[in-house]
């Protein structure tokens, strides 16, 4: 159950890519050259209210290259973001899977833990079966050729294989988008918990609500 549970988180966290924008290709992109606000403006993700949103600039640093790295990492943290800030809620609100964990711990007494002491709970070997799960989804993804950043898919890993070549361009933005945002809510969620949990008051939506201390 804990290897099944870890190797699921990254599989979806690092490698899933149902609704993975379509990265830059050599043929379409100078990849020595910097990217304009319009090109961002072209990608999944620049939505209004603020479109093409890049105050510090990083669309600009490098090529085509830099920017597929950028994208991916965004994707894959808002992924992880995701999965994160839905685990914190699930736990805090003491719902959990029956039976054990790993010998002499239970899926039970861990949830009657507050969710940022529930890792330290978790067994050694446990907490190596999660990193090395998400070692081997990541290695994957970094080894496939083309890589992403040289214009190829952004790698996957689920089976059975999601095929999407029924869905229109427009439906597709529209998903990609959506994932994109939830995902950047995600991490700010998340980061909001984190820090009320380790400094009470810091986000004063959060200051009277016991779950996130």
């Amino acid at each position: 159950m804990k290897f099944l549970s870890a190797l699921l988180v990254a599989v979806m966290a690092s490698t899933a890519s149902a609704f993975v924008p379509a990265s830059f290709s050599s043929s379409s992109q100078q990849t020595t050259t910097s990217l304009s606000a319009v090109d961002l403006n072209g990608m999944a993700g620049s939505t209004l209210p603020i479109k093409a949103f890049d105050p510090l600039g990083y669309g600009k640093l490098g090529g085509a290259e830099t920017l597929n790295w950028f994208r991916a990492s965004e994707l894959k943290h808002g992924r992880a973001a995701m999965l994160a800030t839905t685990g914190f809620l699930v736990q805090a609100a003491g719902i959990h899977f029956p039976g054990y964990l790993s010998e002499g711990v239970t899926f039970e007494s861990l949830s009657g833990l507050h969710p940022v002491d529930q890792w330290a709970a978790v067994s050694d070997a446990g907490k190596w079966q999660i990193i090395g799960a998400i070692f081997v989804a990541e290695s994957y993804a970094e080894l496939q050729k083309p890589h992403y950043m040289m214009g190829g898919p952004t790698a996957e890993l689920i089976w059975p294989k999601v095929d999407t070549s029924a869905v229109s361009p427009d439906v597709m933005l529209t998903k990609q988008n959506r994932e994109l945002n939830n995902g950047r809510l995600a991490m700010i969620a998340i980061m909001s918990f984190l820090s009320e949990h380790a400094i009470p008051g810091s986000v004063p939506l959060l200051a009277n609500i016991e779950a996130f201390h």
